[in-house]
């Protein structure tokens, strides 16, 4: 019987109703032999004709042996001995209705899958059919002939092919198995750094696997990155191993069958299937909330190397060590006077962090002194094969931006964009390499397709830490990514932009710069009030981050970010952010101002706190406390009229997250203090909802305290 693991991936694309694998139990005798006659005459029918390019002599001889039985149960219906079987005829009947289906879905396998796929599985899939084989010769053998009448001649083929089965053995191909060889000899080939020749890549790929062309070719990579989707780490090849593979394979799609105009249209075509992509989805599409305790309070970037202070507080050891460089001897989210300046490492929370990372699929990129524990967490690092096929890519890719067509630039930037959607080395070297700059050109593209591609590539390129700096430093490069937010050619180009800008604006020194652009706040704002969903996600994530530099209010100001961000709090999915966003803002009296001016701020804010998600009730109540705080007494009046505020501030005090109870009872403190606003806490009195506040005044660093799930987006268009 052929394993559940040689089947799942074909119920993966598609999957047969559970009656498929149920023998009919409640059949008649008349109703059972037709059901097989047709299921059997079926399968002759549909694969006698196809020629397998793998596994041909197998299937054929799985096909002849159905063959025979079609014979054996049209003869059986058409002679009316099928009306009247004994119960061991029955039952075997029943088997053989299952072996039939198993039958079925394995040659189906074997049509659907990929050249290269059936190779790699040549061992597996071969096991398959000779295990079939021995069910097949066992059935015969415990049929009961004797209890049905038949012809001789058809005696005589039931005979014959028993005798067949019994001495069937294990089939390997051997013409099948000398190319799955090559194929590992030029993953050691690649593995030792020997790029394998043209030639020989030529003879392996297009005469000994029949990929004539491009399309072809991407259409077997898609297949091998499916597996490794769909088989979730459990598979024979490693999925280190598989990687190789693909990295091998997308290397020859380029250097033998070039970079033809004629696939641009075929990318075009390609773009609304792909989008649901094989190991995520496109970096704006899909974001991942990372867990709050996981972000460093200070840069709110995941922590590499996270770091106790003094004061018992956690930061990221980059973010406190230039705190302290500054001359600060406070916690920047307590404001305790600092004992001492060690930074002890968190190794309990690092771990989290990684193992978290890896169950999610998104790469960590640990600190050089991490400890081996830390590594033994980490994702299946790339084999050197897939690292030097990818390198060898690059380079193609490369070349082609610098000096190919604009067809070619275009194919060229695609493969840059699928080249960068994962992993650390392939991000690094195709910047080091000098794509960028070959980036930069397309996005004035007149081109749709050119102008997506390079700016998704720019996009997952900037996912590397040193990558930003070079995208940055490139001249005219953040200009031309912020011409494409406000005038790209398709949606996906402008949301890939806005998300551009969301993963630069995660360095501190960039968010003033990308403020400052022209126009740069202003589309992003239009984005949040006018976009996809995706489009909004990207908006406020981008305009959260670059809130967060205190030299950026007036800017967003001007620029009708306040209003945007107000009109955002009703909405799903990036409500917590426009919040958190706000909280930011208001901190300063020239945008509590703002924000007091905007008519549905309020009312939008206690919005949240009545049916936002815990994080948003959060961010509201730190809001309506810092517009009290900052924006004069206008503004306190007009929060304190707010509806059914008491209500929802007693409701935080018994529900609400320690954060959310601790802003809640400084806000109860500051409606206390104002005589003509005493607020009732149902009997409960004030001294509960104050109780264990010691810190009423202010934080002193309140970006410490926005709670907002910072998103990564993973890429692979």
């Amino acid at each position: 019987m052929a394993t559940a693991a040689i089947f799942s991936s074909l119920r993966r694309r598609r999957s047969p109703s559970l009656e498929v694998f149920l023998a009919p139990v409640d059949f008649t005798d008349v109703g059972l032999v037709q059901t097989l006659v047709s299921l059997s005459t079926e399968l002759v029918s549909s694969f006698s004709g196809k020629s397998l390019f793998f596994q041909r002599k197998n299937s054929r001889s799985l096909i002849r042996k159905i063959e025979i039985f079609v014979v054996l149960l049209e003869y059986l219906r058409d002679s009316g001995v099928g009306s009247a079987l004994s119960s061991p005829t029955f039952a075997c009947f029943k088997e053989l209705y299952l072996l039939l289906y198993r039958s079925k879905i394995l040659l189906d396998y074997c049509v659907r899958s990929s050249k290269l796929w059936l190779l790699l599985q040549n061992h597996s899939i071969s096991g398959h059919f000779h295990d079939l084989n021995q069910e097949i010769s066992t059935l015969l053998d415990v049929f009961p002939l004797d209890d049905v009448e038949l012809s001789e001649d058809v005696r005589e083929q039931i005979d014959l092919m028993q005798t067949q089965s019994r001495r069937t053995r294990l089939l390997i191909d051997k013409d099948e198995e000398a190319l799955r060889v090559r194929l590992f000899s030029f993953l050691d080939e690649f593995e030792n750094g020997r790029i394998p020749g043209l030639a020989e890549l030529r003879l392996f790929f297009v005469e000994g696997l029949g990929i004539k062309d491009a399309k072809s070719c991407i259409t077997e990579i898609e297949f091998l990155e499916e597996q490794i989707v769909s088989h979730e780490g459990d598979i024979e090849p490693t999925t280190s191993v598989l990687n190789g593979f693909v990295a091998i394979a997308r290397y020859c799609r380029f250097l033998l069958y070039g970079f033809g105009e004629n696939e641009v249209e075929l990318q075009i075509g390609n773009q609304k299937r792909r989008r649901k992509g094989l190991i995520a989805q496109e970096i704006a599409e899909t974001f991942i909330t990372i867990p709050k305790d996981f972000f460093c309070p200070i840069s709110l970037d995941l922590m590499r190397d996270p770091v106790i202070i003094s004061t018992g507080q956690t930061y990221d050891r980059s973010s406190i060590s230039r705190w302290m460089d500054e001359g600060h001897c406070t916690c920047p989210k307590t404001g305790q006077i600092l004992m001492n300046t060690r930074l002890v490492p968190n190794r309990a929370l690092r771990n989290l962090i990684v193992q978290w990372c890896t169950a999610h699929g998104i790469h960590y990129d640990p600190p050089e002194n991490t400890d081996s524990s830390v590594e033994a967490f980490a994702a299946t690092m790339p084999s050197k094969a897939a690292i030097e096929a990818n390198r060898a890519t690059a380079t193609l890719l490369i070349h082609q931006l610098a000096n190919g067509s604009q067809g070619a630039k275009t194919v060229a930037a695609r493969g840059i964009r699928l080249l960068a959607k994962t992993g650390r080395e392939n991000r690094a070297f195709i910047a080091e390499a000098g794509a960028i700059p070959y980036l930069c050109e397309l996005l004035s593209s007149t081109n749709s397709v050119a102008q997506e591609n390079s700016v998704t590539a720019i996009l997952n390129l900037s996912i590397y830490e040193k990558n930003k700096s070079r995208i940055m430093d490139e001249k005219g490069c953040l200009g031309s990514i912020v011409e494409v937010l406000r005038f790209g050619l398709t949606t996906e180009a402008r949301e890939n932009a806005a998300a551009a800008l969301f993963s630069l604006s995660a360095v501190h020194d960039y968010k003033k710069r990308i403020a400052d652009e022209e126009g740069a706040v202003e589309a992003l704002a239009g984005l949040l009030r006018k976009g996809t969903p995706r489009g909004k996600k990207d908006a406020v994530t981008a305009l959260f981050n670059l809130s967060t530099h205190t030299e950026n209010c007036v800017r967003m100001i001007e620029a009708g970010a306040i209003a945007a961000l107000v009109g955002a709090l009703g909405k799903e999915g990036v409500a917590e952010e426009a919040a958190g966003a706000l909280a930011l803002i208001v901190r300063q009296p020239i945008g509590a101002k703002a924000v007091g001016e905007e008519e549905m701020a309020v009312a939008g804010l206690i919005g949240m706190m009545r049916c936002g998600t815990p994080r948003g009730k959060e961010n509201a109540v730190a809001a309506l406390l810092e517009l009290c705080r900052s924006g004069g007494t206008d503004a306190t009046e007009k929060v304190l009229k707010a509806p059914a505020l008491a209500g929802l501030l007693q409701s935080l005090l018994f529900t609400g997250t320690k954060r959310a109870r601790r802003k809640a009872a400084s806000l109860a403190r500051v409606f206390q203090r104002c005589g003509n606003y005493p607020l009732q806490f149902g009997g409960l009195g004030a001294g509960y909802a104050f109780a264990g506040n010691s810190a009423a005044n202010r934080d002193p660093s309140f970006v410490s305290e926005v709670s907002v799930p910072v998103s990564i987006s993973v890429s692979v268009l």
